[in-house]
């Protein structure tokens, strides 16, 4: 197996899959996609996998079909030192030429990368059903007649929504792939490796503003990279809040992104909602002046395309809450988009001292209880929880007698849950960017209890009452945590380096 380049961070598991998709022992011809998001990395990744295995790496532009033909064979040409007899007719041709001169080049496996794919889709609608036949053709045999070599195709693209949409439903390519690999961005931990930062305050900082898309590190590289809080405010005045560079406008580029944001008002004004806050569907429709069944396409469409993340009630059917997936585009529409005409005014620190509360409240907050769901899901140990959980997640509870709800920041189930549809809760957890104390405990304690009224809900016999905080714990928190087990305390360097 081919090594991961030293130049590649991280992604020892996509690299090990990419390998193994990539060196197939008996099959001549192979299909895989890759997707994520736009500046996660995808592009780069696939060029050090042909590079390492052979083949041809193509990046699809938005041009015309015939442009894109003749460009295609140009990449094969330029690649490959392959001159065709006559120009490429369609893309059945173009690709049925490319797979059959990677098939007869020697007796290694070979790659054909396709980036932006969906490029390609826009100015041919026939082009999976292209890629449909040629792969049908192989499997026939028809088509790999006199090869040495295994060839692999990978499609790969960042606009999400028509990504997930290749291999499901009726697709023409469902069933063809055997690699669906989507490309995530890196969580709080990794990206700090990434960026080469110490201090976990400033990781943190850096990680609520540009999140884990490596792509965000090249781009800000003439601004340095913040090693002190006190270094935060010059570099996001001359990245993010700049208005002459490329990152003050991202929301814009990533929205554009995919073609199936038609209307792009709505899209920001539900975008907006959410990042303000309104996580429920009612909420969120009742901001546009729309009901929630008004709004279930675009609600659809921003999921699929990576922009909001859905996540269902632990505890009851159809009540789900909806979150900005990518800091950056939360940052955009507290702060850029709020403040963007005295911000190309060239007033970014003024903008910057007056919207920390708005930082503060707003992006910190949701940004800390979020990291610490990955905290809880990847990095804490089964003493730490108090034992196997499932994935973690914020809940609502409610109390009848006061008429009021709360909210749960981080709980989990424990793993393998009874089946008597008992739901037994190993951890409940709150997570505050404040200071926290005994009075923070008291809640917590009363929330457990309120749960545990619940109809079908338990507390596990070890479970875990788990606070976190970004700025410490009282002296008398700390104190009363020691005499109880049930009780942990995660800082700040905890999230970072601790189990």
């Amino acid at each position: 197996m081919a090594a991961k380049p030293d130049s590649l961070f991280d992604r020892e598991a996509e690299w090990t899959d990419l390998i193994r998709f990539a060196s197939p022992q008996h099959a001549a011809l192979r299909l895989g996609i890759v997707y994520g998001r736009r500046r996660f990395g995808k592009s780069y990744l696939l060029r050090r996998l042909v590079e390492a295995v052979g083949g041809v790496y193509h990046l699809a532009l938005r041009e015309e079909r015939r442009s894109a033909l003749d460009r295609f064979a140009a990449s094969l040409g330029r690649q490959q030192r392959w001159v065709p007899a006559a120009p490429v007719r369609d893309w059945g041709d173009a690709l049925t030429q490319a797979v059959t001169l990677l098939g007869t080049n020697g007796t290694t496996p070979q790659v054909l990368v396709i980036d932006e794919y969906p490029y390609l889709q826009q100015t041919c609608g026939e082009m999976d059903t292209t890629v449909q036949a040629l792969m049908d053709e192989a499997a026939g045999g028809t088509l790999t007649d006199g090869w040495t070599a295994p060839v692999s195709i990978v499609l790969c693209g960042s606009a999400m929504s028509v990504m997930t949409r290749i291999l499901s439903g009726t697709s023409a390519l469902r069933g063809r792939a055997v690699l669906d690999l989507p490309l995530a961005a890196f969580d709080y931990r990794v990206a700090r490796g990434f960026w080469d930062i110490d201090d976990p305050a400033v990781a943190f900082t850096v990680d609520s503003v540009v999140g884990g898309a490596a792509g965000y590190k090249d781009l800000t590289a003439d601004a340095g990279t913040p090693t002190r809080l006190d270094d935060v405010p010059e570099w996001l005045c001359a990245t993010v809040l700049n208005p002459s560079h490329a990152l003050f406008r991202e929301d814009d580029y990533l929205l554009r992104e995919d073609p199936r944001v038609t209307d792009e008002a709505v899209y920001y004004s539900l975008l907006g909602a959410i990042a303000d806050g309104r996580t429920a569907p009612v909420r969120i429709a009742e901001a546009l002046g729309r009901t929630s069944t008004d709004i279930g396409h675009h609600m659809t469409v921003m999921t699929t395309a990576g922009f909001v993340t859905r996540q269902d009630d632990l505890l009851r059917a159809r009540r789900p809450t909806y979150r900005v997936a990518d800091p950056i585009v939360r940052f955009h529409h507290l702060i850029n988009r709020r403040h963007r005409a005295r911000l190309e005014d060239r007033m970014a620190p003024r903008v910057w001292s007056e919207a920390s509360a708005t930082y503060r409240s707003g992006i910190v907050g949701p940004h800390f209880e979020a990291i610490c769901r990955v905290w809880t899901d990847r990095y804490a140990s089964a003493e730490t929880l108090g034992g196997g959980t499932d994935r973690s997640a914020s809940l609502q509870v409610d109390d009848p007698r006061s008429r009021q709800s709360f909210q749960l920041d981080v709980v989990a189930r424990r793993s393998g849950d009874r089946n008597d549809g008992t739901t037994s809760i190993q951890l409940l957890g709150e997570a505050k960017a404040r200071r926290l104390n005994t009075d923070d405990l008291a809640r917590l304690d009363r929330l457990a209890d309120l749960l545990t009224r619940r109809r079908g809900v338990v507390l596990a016999p070890d479970a875990k009452r788990l606070l976190f905080s970004l700025d410490g714990f009282s002296n008398d928190l700390v104190s009363t945590a020691t005499t109880r087990p049930d009780v942990e305390l995660i800082d700040l360097h905890r999230l970072y380096e601790g189990d």
